[in-house]
């Protein structure tokens, strides 16, 4: 991933070279906020606790797979070291829920349960149904959950995504927020898309994880920005989010770095 990052760190702005409210909003509200909320004390210790733990589980995988974990029999410890969203983009989640506060969350990929926690605990007025295609992963999912005394906001749904998509956004109804992470390659992506698409609310934000791990991925993307429904969109390379708007409105594209990654373009230079 060393060529496409380095086109994004070229291609980037920080917020002083983006002219969109919203965009400035959500880059010194989200991606640049710096504080410790008090519901990441509890979210690091059951990820340090994760990463210690030795219990074995057969792993069912219908995504793209682990670029580093072949084998279906794999400690929960290495599953955490691997598959989980990183301290630091997991709390960008929390702070995109708490900014953004979203009525109903659905999230494609559960893995051990952390992100759809962030998500959760950044707005507790959501309601969450997260999708986890392995039933040993969702156990532990669930156990996760509950230890974080989440059980009556997040729901887990188990099974292939295609045999779970479809209902799952019946019963949440209008989708406030989408979070994709369960299958990075280029169709599947696409499909998912098709298919949250018609739910969208005004405004509603889709998060797409990995948007450039693959060549198929950025060909998602890119297509994805096209769509007439998109109002906005913000490639921050590792996550990709577009603003759905349902109106005959010119669409906005951004790619975003942080401030401190290029100090020199404070707005002074252009």
């Amino acid at each position: 991933m060393i060529i496409p990052f380095i086109k994004y760190y070229f291609k980037s702005e920080t917020k002083y070279g983006t002219h969109s409210p919203f965009v400035f909003s959500l880059i010194e509200e989200v991606l640049e906020d710096d504080r410790h909320y008090y519901a990441f004390d509890h979210l690091d210790y059951l990820r340090d606790q994760l990463k210690k733990n030795d219990q074995v589980i057969s792993v069912t995988d219908f995504g793209a797979g682990s670029r580093k974990l072949k084998s279906n029999q794999r400690k929960i410890s290495d599953i955490a070291k691997t598959s989980l969203t990183g301290k630091r983009l997991s709390e960008f989640l929390f702070r995109l829920t708490l900014w953004s506060k979203p009525r109903t969350i659905l999230e494609l990929g559960t893995s051990l349960g952390l992100s759809a926690a962030y998500l959760a605990k950044g707005y507790k007025a959501s309601r969450l149904i997260t999708l986890e295609g392995c039933p040993n992963i969702a156990a532990a999912a669930k156990h996760n959950l509950e230890y974080l005394e989440l059980e009556n906001q997040v729901e887990i749904r188990v099974g292939e995504f295609a045999n779970t998509l479809e209902e799952s956004i019946e019963a949440l109804g209008e989708l406030d927020m989408v979070f994709i992470d369960g299958h990075h390659a280029e169709q599947p992506t696409l499909d998912y898309w098709e298919k949250v698409k018609p739910r969208l609310s005004s405004g509603a934000l889709v998060i797409f994880d990995d948007i450039h791990w693959s060549h198929g991925m950025e060909a998602a993307w890119e297509a994805i920005k096209k769509d007439e429904g998109v109002y906005l969109s913000v490639d921050l390379f590792y996550k990709g989010i577009i603003q759905w708007k349902k109106k005959d409105l010119t669409a906005e594209h951004f790619t975003i770095i942080e401030k401190k990654w290029k100090p020199w373009r404070m707005g002074f230079w252009k």
